[in-house]
């Protein structure tokens, strides 16, 4: 697809359409939209702006749909395929101004949010009035919702309550055309006709542009308790998380750490956390509830679990200080084992009674490659994100050779009944792994999609496929 550039006239057009304050064209200033957290990628756009309005985004999206202009959605920066690098240039709408949670319903026990809501901002509202959104990805503390909605985000807690799809009921979306729709109704039920809701999450930008969101929420839960578990092995601790489950339990988070990936939390954010010589494998695990006993016995049945699969020793946190710690150790890795070395992160998803299989392939395959690994993860989901860590490979065998080792990780992924993302996204890093799992009759119906969404071919250009 060959775009136009931003032309002196249509600058002027955009500017009159939002305001001269609301558009960036100096370099230094578009720095900080060039890039996201994904690897050390960097992509300028022409213009950024920032839109306050539906119809601010349909007249600039009419403009760009006209004149052939390429559109890059940006929520929070903070994704890590690559979704909101603008990768053709042009026009990038940032989406910092929708900043609002517009109305909680304690009736229906539904909210409606603007897309650059920060995460944790809208659960803390949501339980300040005795309710739970229990969509909370790692970087909760600055993602926006918008993005999560794009990414079909999750986080520890979707293992006992679902993904960001169980929860979005209803999204009002500016199309390419600049046409404003909403997707579906307000409602628990919805069986009228193609589900343009469930397309559009996951969907990256590359459909539409979201600029409303109703959520359901549910009654915030009184009690909680947690226990951190190490084990001697990765795979130890990775048969034991589908055991839980096995049992009759379904934690409200079921979280898994390798060794490595605790030291460097422990060098980056001083955490004070004993550490012990063979251990290599912690499980971090949450249950929810509004029963003490219900707690206790799940906890019990729990800890009899683990003890059946070589669990080494089991802490049992007792206060809401030792909570608050574990989960920093946990919540803390990424940005840890980001600063400690160049990386690549990729975000892996099998079923659950999986997980020993493919860690313990993930080892052997950096061994057969020469680069080392720290993984970690939403195990009780099956969902494990691994970091590759250069070290020591050369930039030769990291430039030209690594592609393959991420290659055979993903056919691994696949041939374990999985699939190449659970919660980040394909965007612009994993696309070219696609055919691993998808046939051309998948991409034949997603090129058709598009199509009718976006004939153009606009919107987020470049990603997913």
């Amino acid at each position: 697809m060959n775009y136009n550039i931003i032309t002196t006239p249509l600058l002027e057009a955009i500017t009159a359409i939002v305001g001269a304050d609301a558009v960036i064209v100096q370099h230094d200033e578009l720095e900080k939209y060039s890039h996201d957290e994904t690897e050390d990628l960097v992509y300028y756009p022409d213009v950024v702006v920032k839109p306050q309005s539906p119809e601010e985004i349909s007249a600039l999206l009419k403009l760009c749909n006209k004149y052939l202009i390429p559109v890059t959605p940006r929520g929070a920066g903070t994704g890590l395929s690559g979704g909101a690098l603008p990768v053709k240039g042009g026009l990038l709408i940032a989406m910092e101004r929708f900043n609002k949670v517009l109305e909680i319903d304690e009736q229906n026990l539904q909210a409606t949010v603007e897309p650059g809501v920060i995460t944790e901002e809208f659960m803390n509202q949501a339980a300040a009035k005795g309710l739970l959104y229990p969509v909370d990805p790692a970087s909760k503390g600055s993602c926006f919702i918008g993005g999560n909605v794009s990414h079909g985000s999750g986080g520890p807690r979707v293992v006992k309550y679902g993904t960001i799809r169980e929860y979005v009921l209803n999204l009002q979306v500016v199309l390419a055309s600049g046409e404003i729709i909403w997707t579906g109704a307000n409602t628990l039920k919805y069986a009228s006709g193609y589900n343009l809701t469930q397309l559009m999450i996951g969907s990256e930008g590359t459909l539409g542009i979201v600029t409303k969101i109703v959520v359901k929420l549910i009654p915030l839960p009184t009690i909680d308790a947690l226990m951190l578990a190490s084990f001697p092995s990765n795979e130890a601790a990775c048969a034991a998380v589908s055991a839980i489950f096995r049992a009759g339990i379904v934690p409200s988070a079921l979280e898994f750490m390798e060794r490595k990936g605790v030291e460097w939390v422990k060098e980056h954010d001083d955490i004070a956390f004993d550490l012990q010589d063979g251990i290599e494998a912690f499980l971090l695990i949450e249950v929810y509830g509004n029963n003490q006993d219900v707690i206790f016995a799940d906890c019990e049945k729990i800890n009899e679990v683990l003890e059946a699969y070589d669990c080494s020793d089991v802490l049992f946190a007792d206060s809401s200080a030792q909570k608050e710690e574990l989960w920093r150790l946990r919540r803390t890795m990424a940005v840890s084992v980001k600063s400690n070395s160049v990386y690549k992160e990729e975000d892996t998803v099998v079923p659950r009674a999986a997980l020993p299989q493919l860690i313990k392939g993930i080892k052997d395959i950096g061994a057969k490659y020469g680069f080392e690994s720290v993984c970690y993860g939403h195990a009780g989901d099956g969902n494990l994100h691994v970091n590759i860590i250069k070290a020591n490979m050369s930039d030769e065998d990291w430039n030209n050779k690594l592609k393959f080792g991420i290659r055979e990780i993903f056919e691994l992924t696949v041939s374990l009944g999985g699939t190449l993302s659970g919660e980040h996204g394909i965007g612009l890093v994993q696309k070219d792994f696609m055919p691993i799992k998808y046939s051309e009759v998948h991409f034949a119906l997603w090129r058709g999609i598009k199509n009718v969404f976006d004939p153009k071919g606009i919107l987020n250009p470049g990603k997913i496929f």
